[in-house]
């Protein structure tokens, strides 16, 4: 299998008192905002080509590496750093001892694709343009569209690397979703997500080439050989390197000396394989061997950093695309593991354990070591912070605000940062005029979630304050209101105590999405 190359901000909260005025300036300002926010979504193939050009034009200095590890289907409680008692993860721990973690970030979505579609293009899934996972045949999945920015368009055009291993998952192939046509100049692992559930495989694609290999392989180690080259490879340049591991998704498939470590250490009966995905002789054991193989790749990946020299130059993310496995599907047992640490939900749930993953962000030297983050943010936040950390003006249309001042200010112990990386004035000023970063740090007025599929469900989250609907395709409207401050399990239902919050929750949940056809929430018609 060779490789192709040779301090705690604040949160958000408000004040007990007034909350009548504040109901009523929230939903002046959502009216505001919603004008602003129609405004910015009129671009087409040319705006997005031009703005992507226009970026382009820019002198390059040298920006840091980046990194963006991302596991699958990984609880927010499945990390040492995050109080998994089961399971060890030593490289993430230490990994979280020298950098900053977060204890508010959520994933773009519950489920994998508009996950990710919101980590490359910087929208939340009521206005993404994949906002649920769309199944094509016979390989693929909901295609992301040529319009989108991406990321690694941005990137790219800043003349980084760019580079996909892993799960894609936004694209069959021969369309126009495929990595290389979303930014990246390399792709190696998995286009479909139904293909992912086989770590075991006999083949991947390389760029756009279907390439079939003589033996079946187990793909995770694949792919951080290959990253561990394309690193290395490219260490004279800047580079992105997405790594989107498949590990610890199901189907249980791990080899033997990550097993060994956990065999016999449970009672641990065997599956059966009639709950989905295939039979195990010890499903426990090989849940956890896959998560700490990940966290084995992870730190593998980070001291070949060292080595080339490249430690201080580079950021490094690291997240999950939703929370853990439901049902006990596939041998799974996130109750066992205590997978959510306490949250309520599961993958597929807009509740906090579907949603509320880790967040890791380590750059020695500018980012300082052994700090946790109250601060509130998301995966959609993602492309706002590293194109401001990377001197790049931020696209129309952002849902993302850039948490690069929280990173940045966590290294000089502060609360703001002042602009990164040698910006120039001209993007400076950009960011300034964008309400995104380059700056003090700017907090959301809301996150937003939805997802037709699972019953069809909204979120909002609204400072301290969650709101939730589901059944929405069976005609639900209900909205239940959670206080996450003194109750973060989402225990009690306090809609019927505050219909001020839930007014605001309704009008919210209304105006931060577009209508989409494709993804109706309503009853089927």
């Amino acid at each position: 299998m060779a490789p192709r190359f040779g301090p705690g901000t604040r949160s958000l909260a408000f004040r007990p008192a007034g909350l009548a005025l504040v109901a009523a300036l929230l939903l002046a300002a959502c009216r505001v905002a919603d004008d602003l926010v129609a405004a910015d979504r009129v671009a087409d193939n040319r705006v997005a080509a031009d703005f992507v050009a226009d970026n382009r034009e820019e002198p390059l200095r040298r920006p840091p590496n980046v990194v963006l590890i991302l596991a699958d289907d990984l609880g927010w409680g499945e990390l040492g750093c995050y109080g998994q008692a089961k399971i060890a993860t030593p490289n993430l721990d230490a990994l979280a001892r020298e950098g900053l973690r977060f204890t508010q970030f959520y994933a773009g979505a519950p489920v994998c694709a508009p996950s990710r579609c919101t980590l490359l293009t910087g929208q939340h899934t009521g206005h993404a343009p994949v906002r649920d996972n769309v199944e094509l045949q016979p390989e693929g999945q909901m295609a992301l569209p040529a319009a989108s920015i991406t990321l690694a368009e941005l990137l790219h055009a800043r003349g980084y690397a760019t580079a996909c291993i892993g799960k894609w998952g936004l694209g069959a192939p021969k369309s126009e979703g495929e990595p290389l046509s979303q930014g990246f100049d390399h792709f190696f692992g998995y286009l479909c997500q139904r293909h992912a559930h086989a770590h075991t495989t006999s083949y991947l694609w390389r760029d756009r080439e279907r390439v079939e290999f003589a033996m079946p392989f187990h793909s995770h180690d694949a792919f951080t050989k290959e990253a561990l080259a394309f690193v290395e490879h490219e260490r004279e340049r800047p580079f992105f390197l997405y790594l989107a591991y498949t590990l610890p998704h199901l189907a249980l498939d791990v080899p033997d000396d990550s097993l060994a470590a956990y065999r016999g250490r449970w009672d641990d009966p065997p599956y059966d394989g009639k709950n989905g995905y295939t039979e195990h002789p010890t499903p426990r054991a090989a849940y956890a061997a896959m998560v700490s193989r990940l966290d084995r790749d992870v730190g593998r990946l980070i001291a070949r950093l060292g080595e080339l020299g490249l430690g201080g130059d580079t950021l490094i993310l690291f997240t999950s695309d939703n929370g853990p496995t439901h049902d006990r599907i596939g041998g799974s047992d996130s109750e066992f593991f205590d997978s959510t640490h306490g949250l309520r939900g599961l993958k597929g749930s807009v509740f906090e354990g579907g949603l509320r993953v880790p967040l890791i962000a380590r750059m020695p030297g500018r980012i300082a070591a052994g700090v946790t983050s109250e601060h509130v943010a998301a995966a959609w936040d993602v492309l706002a912070t590293v194109c401001e950390l990377a001197g790049i003006a931020p696209p129309p249309g952002l849902d993302g605000v850039s948490f690069a001042p929280t990173l940045l200010a966590s290294g000089r112990g502060e609360s703001s940062a002042s602009p990164p990386f040698g910006l120039g004035d001209e993007t400076t000023s950009a960011w300034t005029a964008a309400g995104l970063g380059a700056g003090s740090q700017r907090l959301h007025d809301h996150l937003y979630w939805e997802l037709a599929s699972y019953g069809g469900q909204q979120a909002v989250r609204f400072g301290r304050w969650k709101a939730v609907r589901r059944r929405m395709r069976k005609g639900g409207l209900a909205i239940e209101l959670f206080d996450l401050e003194s109750d973060p399990a989402e225990s009690r239902d306090l809609a019927a105590e505050r219909p001020e919050l839930v007014a605001v929750a309704e009008s919210l949940l209304e105006r931060a999405r577009t209508p989409s056809e494709t993804f109706p929430l309503g009853p089927k018609r």
